[in-house]
């Protein structure tokens, strides 16, 4: 058995402008814009869904299978989540696109100039699961996250036909899909991953209510910031697991991606949904206390430790052995 994470693959290029953007900027000649900012440093991340989910079960000692598109750059990635237990072997090279790109600048206000590039990301509808199935055995559960959305489209009819389990995961595509698109990527899901703005998003684009999503998914996860998170399943009563205290935020990106690591580690591991929950909201609480989506490092006794105190013995002592 082995668990599929289908989504992003990018790396993130953040740079720092000292000044204001504002101040050279003039109003009345905007469509005329032509300016250069001379930055101050630059960070370059590794990221993407996909990515940041495979790395943070690796963290926990199991073997993803990253399922995505990327360039010929992939190299060095692929080398670093393949030494953290992540499986790269179905990675998809473009032959003539580089990896998905984000590129930011960012002021002293916060005010940010920032562009995309899809590259290689867009071949992801080409990637079939059969395949990967055959390579590294049936699936526990694949994870689609958001990516091309034709490959999304894709992965997902794949799973219906054959019987795969999948949880799926749209996130930022909400933004941009059609109700059709969303009702076809959340029909028949074994677990739906949103937060609470875009559980809203899915109800208003789709036109089902809450009960008419619950009563097409087996379980929804629906992460509340820094309340927790709430999972909820028909005929179930529902769970609400409160954030890890103490908690010292630096950045947010990357949390969900995080949780989602943790939540899936535990269902793999064969524990509940509340275990499940607070395993998810451990490991986002190493994330937020970093710059960067995978700059995170701890021990063993290190997470069970953090486990222990936010949630109590029993939760540590339930996962403990499964941390080796």
């Amino acid at each position: 058995m082995s668990l599929l994470i289908a989504g992003s693959i990018a790396t993130d290029h953040l740079m720092s402008f000292g000044g204001k953007f504002a101040d050279s900027l003039v109003v009345d000649q905007l469509d005329k814009l032509s300016v250069s900012f001379l930055v101050d440093d630059l960070e370059i991340r590794r990221g993407g869904c996909a990515g940041n989910i495979a790395f943070g079960l690796g963290q926990l000692g199991l073997r993803p299978v990253l399922v995505g598109a990327a360039g010929e750059d992939f190299a060095d990635y692929r080398s670093w989540l393949e030494r953290h237990g992540v499986d790269t072997g179905s990675v998809r090279i473009s032959e003539d696109k580089h990896t998905a790109r984000f590129v930011c600048t960012t002021d002293t206000t916060m005010a940010q100039f920032a562009s995309f590039y899809p590259g290689a990301m867009s071949e992801s509808r080409l990637i079939e699961l059969a395949p990967i199935a055959a390579r590294v055995g049936e699936p526990t559960f694949v994870l689609i996250g958001p990516d091309d959305p034709e490959g999304m489209v894709r992965h997902t009819r794949e799973c219906r036909q054959r019987g795969y389990a999948f949880v799926a995961d749209p996130s930022q595509q909400l933004a941009f899909g059609e109700g059709e698109m969303i009702r076809e990527l959340v029909d028949g899901a074994a677990y739906l991953f949103c937060n609470e703005y875009e559980s809203h998003m899915i109800q208003q684009k789709t036109g089902w209510s809450a009960e008419d999503v619950l009563a097409r998914v087996g379980t929804q996860v629906v992460t509340l910031g820094k309340d927790g998170v709430r999972v909820v399943a028909e005929d179930a009563e529902e769970i609400v697991v409160g954030a890890v205290p103490g908690v010292r935020a630096v950045e947010p990106t990357g949390v969900g991606d995080a949780f989602r690591s943790g939540f899936l580690a535990a269902l793999e591991w064969g524990l509940a949904h509340e275990r499940a929950a607070q395993v998810g909201c451990v490991l986002a609480a190493y994330v937020v206390e970093q710059v960067g989506t995978q700059e995170y490092t701890f021990t063993r006794p290190q997470f069970v430790e953090r486990l222990a105190t936010a949630y109590g013995d029993d939760a540590a002592a339930d996962v403990r052995h499964h941390l080796v």
